[in-house]
């Protein structure tokens, strides 16, 4: 319960407003700031890297991917009508009305010792709700090739991804096109985001 979430728009000194990278960047970090709760060395909770991009035609999400930003293009060129510059007919029939931008989950990582608790889901969810009014939806794209270099071998790889998704899906993202996709105002998403406090908080039921 004492897990606090820091939430960092990352940009270069020089860089005005308008000037800023697109997609923007933005790091979110999970920690225990109460020396009375946890060891030092196990304050660190998880960390996230976000990005936001605009969903207009002046500002083209494909413009600004690095070379080799495989899972952005995928992203862009999926779920973008990228002449208009706003999402595909069919999924935005299915995403709430709010400001033209979406929310890119591009990577999350747990601490070793943060793991095993059923935390990755609420964190998740509790981070993306922080854009929600600044944003419609949020995206997540992953392959078995992003987790060649930390498994066993493909059938492990596409464990992790089949586990990954699934963690997904229960906090309300759903499969569109090879893409998770989440609308930003689903109630299931705040739900998971108060999950803990159910098993955990001051009313939660000891007997669960």
């Amino acid at each position: 319960m004492s897990i606090e979430l820091s939430v960092t728009h990352r940009m270069l000194w020089w860089q005005t407003v308008e000037e800023d990278d697109l997609p923007e960047h933005w790091q979110v970090s999970a920690d225990v700031w109460s020396l009375d709760m946890c060891p030092p060395e196990h304050r660190h909770v998880a960390d996230f890297s976000i990005a936001v991009a605009d969903l207009n035609g002046d500002r083209n999400l494909l413009d600004s991917i690095e070379l080799g930003e495989w899972a952005l293009e995928f992203i862009a060129e999926t779920v973008i009508d990228l002449s208009a510059g706003t999402l595909l007919p069919e999924l935005d029939q299915q995403i709430s009305d709010g400001l033209p931008r979406m929310v890119i989950l591009r990577r999350f990582e747990l601490a070793p010792a943060w793991r095993g608790f059923g935390l990755a889901g609420p964190l998740i969810a509790a981070a993306l709700e922080r854009f929600a009014t600044t944003a419609r939806l949020a995206v997540c794209r992953f392959s078995p090739a992003d987790f060649y270099a930390v498994s066993a071998g493909r059938v492990e790889a596409e464990l992790t991804c089949l586990r990954l998704g699934a963690l997904l899906e229960r906090i309300g993202f759903y499969l569109w096109r090879g893409v998770y996709v989440v609308d930003l105002r689903n109630p299931t998403l705040t739900d998971a985001s108060f999950e803990p406090l159910e098993r955990w908080g001051p009313y939660s039921d000891p007997s669960q």
